[in-house]
């Protein structure tokens, strides 16, 4: 059984990772803090299944992940654990810094720890794979996309976090050879998306007959890919990656978030129409963000020709829709994850 530790691995992206790594065969060790958007329901069957092992912990706290990696012998690390939300990290930057920035250094240095002293056949098949944005690069004009060569131009607490943690991966490489990769993508959507991010808050307050709040005017871009074609996407990355490199993933779907937002409110108009009229009537226009970002797109060129890359998901409407369908049939995961605490997203 090939095992390999995922940190972060309650949380949205990392469970859907997580899910994607059982079915090629691998036996996840999954580390996670269980902070506000860790959720431990995610995973839970896949518990009971024993086809993972879970452990309650901070990735800050290196020792321990060490001796996790000591016993269980992984053939890597997937770092998923992140502070990710721009808005709190706008309001309260130093969890930002402690996950993002300390903890990669925590993880790296286990790793390095792990790495040192097992065997050299072991060497040759272990890594270390950290997960990025697509924000860490800055901002795009109205043309023009990410890739991997496009340098870094963080502009936020989150993304200047998240790029830091970034360089401290490829200087452990570099300094330490240590064999790392890094894999950054466009904005997610999917089941078991946080309930404080667009396209669930939207989903969930149209539900509730509440305010669909918008930034600005809802001209901001975004390139939006479902959550189960980053995970099998970074699956790729970790086993046809080549050390030292980094690998962007798309969704070959920008929108206007205004544009987002009118197609969640059409499709519930379809699937659950309200008696006092369409939802769209419900969007609000909010106060912009601080320092917003423009556009975001990727061009994920070298995944497909490197590693083979194909999205499973060909239209954004068709996963939307599919998406809003979960959100519809699982309201009491949305409420249990609601009760553990919103800190007033919603």
């Amino acid at each position: 059984m090939k095992k390999i530790i995922v940190t972060g691995g309650a949380g949205f992206i990392g469970s859907a990772f997580v899910a994607e790594a059982v079915s090629a065969g691998y036996h996840p060790l999954v580390i996670d803090k269980l902070t506000y958007a860790g959720n431990l329901p995610n995973i839970q069957k896949l518990i009971d299944e024993s086809k993972i092992n879970f452990f309650q912990l901070d990735i800050c706290e290196s020792e321990k992940v060490y001796q996790i990696c000591k016993q269980e012998k992984p053939i890597g690390i997937i770092n998923f654990a992140a502070e990710s939300h721009v808005d709190n990290s706008i309001t309260g930057p130093k969890p930002f810094i402690e996950t993002n920035i300390s903890g990669v250094f925590s993880l790296l240095e286990a790793f390095k720890k792990y790495w040192s002293e097992v065997d050299s056949d072991t060497k040759r098949k272990i890594k270390f794979l950290q997960v990025s944005t697509d924000e860490v690069f800055g901002e795009l004009g109205e043309t023009g996309y990410f890739s991997e060569a496009t340098p870094y131009s963080p502009r936020s607490p989150y993304s200047s976090s998240k790029a830091a943690g970034d360089l401290l991966v490829k200087a452990w490489h570099h300094t330490y050879d240590l064999p790392t990769l890094i894999t950054n993508c466009s904005n997610n959507y999917g089941p078991r998306h946080y309930p404080e991010k667009l396209i669930p808050r939207i989903i969930q307050n149209a539900l509730e007959g509440k305010p669909l709040p918008v930034y600005g005017k809802g001209e901001n871009i975004r390139d939006w890919i479902h959550v189960e074609d980053h995970a099998a996407g970074v699956l790729l990355a970790f086993e046809k990656g080549k050390i030292g490199e980094s690998y962007c993933f798309g969704g070959n779907s920008e929108r206007k978030n205004i544009d987002v937002v009118k197609s969640i409110c059409k499709t519930l108009d379809q699937l659950r129409p309200r008696k006092s009229g369409g939802y769209e009537g419900l969007i609000t226009f909010v106060t912009d963000r601080l320092g917003h970002d423009f556009r975001y797109a990727i061009d994920d060129s070298k995944a497909k020709n490197e590693l083979g890359y194909r999205r499973k998901y060909k239209s954004f409407e068709d996963g939307l829709k599919e998406t809003i369908k979960w959100y519809l049939d699982n309201q009491s995961w949305v409420e249990q994850v609601k009760a553990k605490t919103l800190k007033g997203a919603l």
